[in-house]
């Protein structure tokens, strides 16, 4: 597992790119300047690792395009020491952003072989979420609720209400929403009843699926 000179002139380039596209949130892009994206991927991309794009990572899954990534974290506006709830483990990749932001991040996947392969990956570069689990994300974890933020990683039809619930008022809800294509959408929780929403524009991602064990 190695992360050469090469590697980390890729990493710099990369974050000039998004600052271009207006990442301005320096925690962001800090964690995106340290973290090795190529051993998120399997190897044969290594080569397209710090390009802005989405990859596959198996099981019918992507890591999502950097940018993605530093625009949903830049919109969280993470404090050290968040409860940070994240829908859809992945890589590794954007949990991996989270923790170095400071958050404490309790994460969910819900496709086994992905969960195994991150749960491994994670500890070797020592990385450690709080909690990383195996299950339905449109659930939640109402056992370790309320969080700070939630971050869904994967296109919603619509938002789960199990996640509004489980919102702190004041916390943010960052989530693409859509079937085809998808808008991303920020719920902001003003008290028990009240949410107040932003759209940010059309973002593709898979989709959050539901209820399959």
């Amino acid at each position: 597992m190695k992360d050469t000179a090469k590697h980390q002139g890729l990493r710099n380039q990369l974050v000039k790119l998004l600052q271009e596209k207006g990442i301005m949130d320096k925690n962001v892009l800090n964690a995106i300047n340290k973290i090795p994206r190529h051993l998120f991927l399997n190897s044969s991309f290594e080569d397209y690792a710090y390009q802005d794009k989405a990859f596959p990572i198996g099981a019918g899954q992507t890591i999502s395009q950097p940018f993605t990534v530093a625009f949903q974290s830049q919109l969280l506006e993470i404090k050290k020491d968040h409860k940070i709830l994240e829908i859809g483990t992945g890589s590794g990749y954007q949990t991996a952003v989270l923790c170095l932001m400071g958050a404490k991040v309790f994460t969910v996947e819900r496709q086994k072989e992905l969960f195994k392969q991150t749960s491994v990956l994670l500890p070797k570069l020592g990385i450690c979420p709080k909690h990383l689990s195996f299950g339905d994300g449109y659930k939640g974890l109402p056992n370790h609720a309320p969080f700070d933020s939630i971050i869904v990683t994967a296109g919603a039809p619509i938002i789960p209400k199990p996640l509004m619930a489980q919102l702190k008022i004041g916390g943010r809800l960052i989530i693409p929403v859509g079937d085809e294509n998808q808008i991303m959408t920020m719920l902001i929780r003003k008290n028990e009843t009240k949410f107040e929403k932003h759209e940010f524009g059309d973002f593709k991602f898979v989709p959050l699926l539901q209820d399959r064990n």
